[in-house]
């Protein structure tokens, strides 16, 4: 429900306020024609919108210090306060689909939301929690820097450089070249390296004896996809379909599709291994 303010009350109705969620700040008068327009459209949307931005009306007449303040020439005119601060305004009865657009842009990002309860939570030491809500932020926004770079930080933290590193990968390009990312790159990449297990010699004694005892590149691809050693397992994996497509009831392609899955939070090395996977199917 609007809230009508005067002098006195503004510093709580709308700059306080204003902390928690947009404000509208609809200045008006009895005697103007377009404020009747707009003045029931914004109380119509303000419910509509169920709280997710408040409604304050200024009755300039009534209030002439508030619209000196504002410097208000013509009603009806509307300033929108985010964070005690004014942020946008316009003039004029606009339509509801403007007004929507209008309010819309006010809103803040549900992943930015996320990503704040994230940071609340490792305030409290609840590293848990800020695992799953920066993991929703990042469902809700892929394109979330900020949110790949602290879950990168909480997987590094938790001993997974691997995923850390797949984090990093699907940072837009922007941000890749940050100083403080790239610094950041640099010790994902010694932890990835410092993580990689030893490679299991008989096995690989046993493919470099043979190269066609494809049961050996198998039992090799599985044991690198235990580590998540993904193009160590790919790799693997695509010998045995480029020598025998029938192994195992096409268990090479099978398993490469299974990977892909497995490895989706690193987009570029899946899209290079699916180009290769389908070169070599199409060689006949």
């Amino acid at each position: 429900m609007s809230t009508d303010t005067t002098l006195q009350t503004f510093q709580a109705d709308v700059i306080d306020a204003s902390m928690e969620v947009p404000v509208l700040v609809d200045f008006w008068a009895p005697w103007c024609g377009p404020c009747k327009t707009l003045g029931p459209m914004l109380e119509k949307l303000e419910q509509a919108y169920e709280g997710r931005f408040r409604l304050v009306k200024v009755d300039t007449d009534a209030q002439q210090q508030l619209a000196q303040h504002f410097r208000i020439r013509s009603i009806p005119t509307v300033y929108a306060f985010v964070g005690g601060q004014p942020v946008d305004q316009f003039q004029g009865a606009l339509p509801e689909g403007k007004l929507r657009e209008f309010i819309d842009r006010l809103m803040p990002n549900p992943s930015d939301l996320e990503l704040d309860q994230a940071g609340a939570a490792l305030d409290r030491g609840d590293q848990a929690s800020a695992t799953e809500h920066v993991k929703k932020a990042i469902a809700l926004d892929p394109s979330n820097d900020s949110a790949r770079l602290l879950y990168a930080q909480l997987l590094l933290g938790a001993g997974e450089p691997s995923a850390a590193q797949g984090q990093l990968d699907a940072l837009s390009a922007q941000a890749k070249a940050d100083p403080q990312v790239q610094g950041m790159a640099q010790q994902v990449a010694a932890a990835v390296e410092a993580a990689k297990p030893p490679a299991p010699h008989e096995l690989l004694g046993r493919v470099r004896a043979n190269e066609g005892d494809l049961q050996a590149r198998l039992d090799l691809a599985e044991y690198w996809i235990e580590y998540k050693e993904w193009p160590q397992a790919l790799e693997q994996l695509l010998e045995i379909v480029q020598r025998d497509r029938a192994f195992h009831d096409d268990v090479g392609r099978k398993r490469m599709v299974q990977v892909f899955e497995l490895a989706s939070a690193q987009p570029q090395l899946v899209s290079e291994w699916r180009r290769r996977l389908g070169a070599a199917l199409n060689v006949r």
